[in-house]
């Protein structure tokens, strides 16, 4: 078997120049008639416009978290298959402290999303045993406060990681892998504090009497999930264009959507995990949660996250050879990132609409998110165009080329239990 993706035809991408632009063009348009009707017809001081605001950002949200996980984790565990992937995951990654700037609106129409926004200025809280339970972090400067924090976070952060790997280019030697897993040993562990907080204080703060231990690894799940159908779909087209063709090993894709495989098991795993536990639980302060999503046409909606968050792409990434067919993993990332939407969807609106999914509004949601993923878009091919499009002097990528290293060290590894088939191997070639 050959140890390099089958070479096909460049991709025309000449007529898909424009998209981001025209995504953001016609988002904004969507964003403002909505922020009218909010206004204009609704009367509801833009309280739709916030919901549909923060269902998109939480959205857009998960692909740079999901993309700083696999950086992180790429270090953390000293991977070499990953290493062709890196750079333009950092470049993904480093989109986060960008998301600050819309994220702004949230933090405007905080008093319409959120109930104990309400509570506290109406001098009501005194009465809310959920909510002084949650102080001081479930106050108006704790709010902003701990916003801001996490964002600050993410700057640090990525920042840190991306300037390091473009040095690296240039440097050469160990001192920016060093610096890079330095960054890693405590960012994975802020990762999980600002994911978690993110979670909470943006999205379930929307019902503050409600809790649960499991929510940010469900929201954490579901955002690598996502994220790694859109690096799949990444890599695959700049392996078609030649960009990554001289770096990638068939094990990239292998390993890519054995990952996508693991975590739609892991998402299910922890989403009926938190369901089961509160459900049987019988507490009224936790199964109202699920009470209100019951209703309507949110048990439909329920429906199609349970099949089609779980068993259509289980079943799809079942077989080990579709990994590798370009038309069918393309449709199944836009899937993934349908569900994505609807699960977001599950979690945000069912506080402002309890009979059911507000379908009359789902122009405005998609318009919100043409809007940022156009602009984020934008940033990332401007930054992937200013650097390598893959880590020049990393050393590992020589083994993410395929080759056998003869001298495996602390840095080049040699983990691979493939070894035996990479070029240049001792046994390479013979029969086992």
């Amino acid at each position: 078997m050959s140890n390099k993706p089958a070479k096909l035809q460049p991709l025309d991408l000449s007529k898909w120049r424009n998209v981001p632009t025209m995504m953001i063009g016609v988002g904004a348009v969507l964003a403002l008639i909505g922020l009218g009707v909010s206004f204009g017809v609704l009367h509801d001081g833009g309280k739709q416009f916030a919901y549909s605001w923060l269902l998109a950002f939480m959205f857009c949200l998960s692909i740079g978290l999901g993309a700083l996980f696999l950086v992180l984790a790429h270090h953390l565990f000293d991977a070499g298959w990953s290493v062709p992937i890196r750079r333009f995951c950092e470049h993904i990654a480093s989109l986060l402290p960008i998301m600050f700037v819309l994220w702004i609106p949230i933090g405007i129409f905080a008093p319409k999303l959120y109930q104990w926004f309400s509570e506290i200025q109406n001098h009501t809280a005194a009465h809310d045993e959920a909510l002084l339970a949650k102080a001081p972090l479930f106050t108006i400067p704790g709010f902003y406060i701990v916003s801001l924090g996490i964002f600050a976070v993410w700057f640090v952060l990525t920042r840190g990681l991306r300037s390091w790997s473009i040095k690296q280019d240039t440097m050469g030697g160990s001192l920016p892998t060093y610096k890079m897993r330095s960054y890693s040993y405590w960012g994975i562990f802020m990762f999980a504090a600002t994911l978690t907080g993110a979670a909470i204080m943006w999205m379930k703060g929307l019902q503050h009497q409600w809790f649960s231990t499991m929510y940010g690894v469900c929201y954490f799940a579901g955002s690598v999930w996502m994220t790694l159908a859109l690096v799949y779909l990444i890599t695959m087209v700049l392996s078609r264009q030649g960009i990554l063709t001289d770096v990638l090993h068939e094990h990239q894709f292998y390993f890519i959507g054995s990952l996508l495989f693991a975590f739609t098991v892991f998402y299910a795993y922890v989403t009926f995990a938190q369901y089961f536990i509160i459900w049987n639980g019988n507490i009224p302060e936790e199964t109202f949660y699920y009470i209100i999503r019951e209703k309507g046409t949110w048990f439909w909606i329920s429906m199609i996250i349970i099949f089609g968050h779980f068993f259509i792409p289980f079943l799809g990434l079942l077989r080990i050879d579709v990994k590798s067919v370009f038309p069918y993993m393309t449709g199944l990332g836009c899937f993934i990132w349908l569900m994505h939407y609807f699960d977001m969807a599950f979690q945000i609106y069912p506080v402002a609409y309890k009979d059911g999914y507000p379908w009359q509004f789902i122009w405005l949601d998609f318009g919100c998110i043409a809007l940022m993923v156009g602009i984020l878009a934008k940033v990332f091919l401007a930054r992937f165009a200013a650097s390598a499009p893959y880590p020049l002097k990393d050393p590992r990528l020589i083994e993410a080329m395929g080759h056998y290293h003869p001298v495996p060290t602390q840095l080049s590894g040699g983990e691979l239990d493939e070894t035996d088939d990479l070029h240049g191997a001792p046994n390479h070639g013979k029969s086992h």
